[in-house]
């Protein structure tokens, strides 16, 4: 692990030239989505649009989305809040390489129909969502994402759920392009660190590509608002989690209790220095999702402020089953 830096005024650059993005954006998998997350049930159009509006008070105004969030839906809804703001904000959004997408043309027109459902004229990112091959290899793929770069539809190229290897032939074919590699968006928390033993995070500091850690709160554990000792379950696809059961959550009773002292000694919540312990990291923005106002604001509250390195060491020491 490094030294962790001081988080109160940390900005990521995405490329050298390219657009920069604060230290913790706002993942939005949960907007639109009803099966996993009871969209419309739980929380409405009205709460997103609240949440959207907070982070953008707290200084949160990047946004990472997909085309198959909500099957589109979460697009449209940052397309509609994106029309009632000035201020600039960054966005970020996914192509998925299904079977029948299996020519460059396909990615344009992917690109288009996400451009649409956003109203926007370019993306600030634009990933790969899954390193699938199937008809259209890598090299073709990676090309296809340089070609919009070049005509200006998308500011910088990333991917997700790639391996150090898979990400370091990324990397060489947009080289060819001179075009740099930004991020690749993995799964990374304080409940799933394998990124630190599987050679990404090694690989991503060597090529100078940053880590965008989607679900830094464990789905919500590290929030703290669970525990073994309380018979509250999470809603959705979420109860049927084995992680969320009583056995579960009694594997992590000494992380969350460490979260807390952490949290008492800084005015701050759990889930903030969860997030914190992350962008302490260095190279990686947390993604943490926000369904309302408030989630948005507590989650806002990783920024300005850092633990110090004993407890940034603490914290990992506690979490070495994880790795």
């Amino acid at each position: 692990m490094t030294t962790p830096f001081q988080a109160d005024t940390q900005a990521i650059a995405l490329t050298p030239d390219g657009p920069t993005i604060p230290a913790l954006g706002v993942g939005t998998w949960a907007w639109g989505d009803a099966f996993f997350w009871s969209y419309g049930k739980d929380y409405t159009e009205a709460d997103l649009l609240a949440a959207f509006q907070a982070s953008l008070a707290a200084g949160v105004n990047f946004f990472d989305t997909a085309e198959v969030y909500g099957f589109g839906e979460s697009e449209r809804l940052l397309g509609r809040f994106l029309q009632q703001v000035e201020q600039p904000v960054a966005i970020a959004t996914k192509y998925f390489p299904l079977p029948w997408r299996w020519s460059p043309k396909a990615v344009a027109e992917t690109l288009t129909a996400s451009l649409d459902r956003l109203q926007l004229d370019a993306v600030d990112l634009y990933q790969v969502h899954w390193p699938l091959d199937f008809f259209m290899g890598q090299k073709d793929l990676i090309n296809a994402l340089a070609n919009q770069v070049k005509q200006g539809r998308v500011k910088a190229v990333g991917v997700s759920n790639y391996s150090a290897q898979q990400m370091a032939t990324a990397h060489g074919y947009l080289a060819e392009r001179g075009i740099p590699l930004a991020v690749n968006q993995v799964q990374y928390s304080l409940l799933h660190r394998n990124i630190e033993t599987n050679g990404v995070l090694d690989r991503a500091r060597e090529l100078d590509v940053n880590i965008l850690a989607y679900s830094p709160l464990a789905q919500g554990l590290l929030t703290g608002k669970y525990s073994a000792s309380d018979t509250q379950k999470p809603e959705g696809a979420r109860k049927l989690n084995p992680r969320f059961s009583q056995s579960g959550l009694t594997k992590i009773e000494l992380v969350l209790q460490t979260l807390q002292a952490i949290a008492e000694t800084h005015d701050k919540t759990p889930a903030q220095v969860a997030l914190n312990w992350l962008i302490c990291v260095g190279g990686v923005v947390p993604i943490p999702g926000a369904k309302n106002a408030r989630q948005a604001s507590q989650n806002a509250g990783a920024l300005g402020w850092s633990m110090s390195a004993t407890e940034h060491e603490q914290l990992a020491r506690v979490t070495q089953a994880w790795r």
